[in-house]
């Protein structure tokens, strides 16, 4: 592999995006409580957008429940805002200072509404590692125009380029296909 800044920069972006990929399919659950379903959902709390992580204890005191404890009772209802609009399609138990979000048993709907979901996911992150591949073709054009590479390099990075974009692609694609698998097994 070259080590050509355009082509380190497109490398780090389609890493980035295979990871934020994993982490929205780690959103999506199987029926098993996760702290990692929740986690991401953004509060509107203390005038500003916050991660729950950030303003509550999540903790799963048994495989069906996923509990939140907010470090300020104030923003309670917030958080109780925050995951009824959130895709989740939980709705929240308050008890006190603690919220309780008991997790259903998957239904056969619920299971391919949720590979939808994770299709969608993953065609977004298709979407953005061939649009970190377009941004570093055309960086890499407008350079051999300007003379700053030969048209030799320009051939070979682009090879590479398209090289790299497929083994990301590919990376994508094969975690969906695990999580699918896992989504489907009951």
């Amino acid at each position: 592999m070259s080590d050509h800044p355009v082509i380190e920069s497109m490398t780090a972006k389609m890493r980035k995006t295979v990871e934020h990929t994993l982490h929205e399919f780690s959103s999506l659950h199987t029926g098993k409580a996760s702290p990692s379903m929740v986690e991401g959902i953004h509060v509107q709390a203390y005038g500003s957008n916050m991660r729950l992580k950030e303003i509550a204890a999540i903790t799963t005191p048994d495989s069906r429940t996923i509990q939140i404890q907010p470090w300020d009772k104030s923003v309670i209802k917030d958080i109780e805002k925050a995951i009824q609009t959130s895709k989740l399609g939980i709705t929240p138990a308050i008890d006190g200072a603690v919220i309780r979000l008991p997790i259903p048993e998957l239904s056969r709907e619920r299971r391919q509404e949720l590979t939808k979901l994770a299709q969608g996911m993953a065609e977004e992150g298709r979407v953005a590692v061939r649009h970190a591949r377009r941004e570093a073709l055309d960086s890499l054009k407008t350079q051999q125009k300007n003379s700053e590479i030969s048209e030799d390099d320009l051939k070979r990075f682009e090879k590479e380029v398209q090289q790299l974009t497929d083994k990301h692609i590919a990376e994508i694609d094969e975690h969906f296909e695990h999580k699918e698998k896992e989504l489907m097994a009951i």
